[in-house]
């Protein structure tokens, strides 16, 4: 246990916040490989996560709007996309050194856990909720502004691969349509685990994907959306 304390006022300094809830960042930290190990003692960042991804996307779309009052609706869709996608948020979390503070079971800590994109990124968005929980949205909100580019402008795109962004702009040219993604199965242990995503438009399946991530089985979601509608996609 005191290892797991000295760790998180490592992390704490880090990343200049003291929690008043050390609970809050534990389990942010934790990784489900190594909640699982701790069975019925630790629970995994999962549900942080997913509050984190909403936080997030909360406070850029705000800085976005306020920062850039040029620019219209789609522009600013594709600005954001490029900011809270996996590979953005795998190169903030490597500017605090995130991956040296998660608490993995053995058998990812082996396997390269702590440099794995996708594990990296989830712990981000999971560390975001924790603030914001202990300390409100201002204090999340300066967290994440740390890492916003300075030299953003109209210019920076999402990438052609960002096939959830590209669906998404299409289907919201009809407002009464609706995307919704489905996590419908995953597979594999801990350390190389498999998802299976379903995107849904309205009440119907129009595609499904796999990945090593949950965000990456729904980029491929995306994608089969895109073809199947007859557009033309990258990889």
């Amino acid at each position: 246990m005191n290892d797991v304390n000295n760790n998180i006022r490592e992390f704490e300094k880090k990343i200049g916040y003291t929690f008043d809830n050390k609970e809050l960042i534990t389990v942010a930290l934790s990784h489900s490989s190594y909640a699982n190990e701790k069975r019925k003692t630790r629970h995994s960042n999962e549900r942080l996560e997913f509050l984190g991804d909403s936080v997030l996307s909360i406070v850029v779309s705000l800085y976005l709007f306020q920062h850039f009052k040029h620019l219209p609706e789609g522009e600013l869709t594709k600005i954001r996309a490029s900011l809270v996608c996996e590979k953005a948020l795998h190169e903030f979390a490597l500017k605090i050194d995130l991956g040296d503070y998660i608490l993995l079971g053995k058998g990812e800590e082996n396997t390269g856990g702590r440099q794995r994109a996708s594990i990296l990124a989830d712990a981000f968005e999971a560390v975001i909720a924790a603030i914001y929980l202990d300390g409100g949205f201002d204090a999340a909100s300066r967290h994440i502004l740390r890492f916003i580019p300075k030299d953003i402008d109209s210019r920076r795109s999402v990438s052609f691969s960002d096939h959830k962004t590209i669906l998404q702009e299409i289907i919201q040219k009809n407002p009464e349509e609706r995307i919704e993604y489905k996590l419908v199965g995953q597979s594999g242990p801990d350390h190389d685990k498999a998802f299976e995503v379903e995107v849904y438009l309205n009440s119907n399946v129009i595609g499904r994907g796999s990945g090593k991530s949950k965000k990456e089985a729904e980029q491929m979601a995306a994608r089969e959306a895109l073809e199947l509608m007859g557009y033309k996609v990258g990889i």
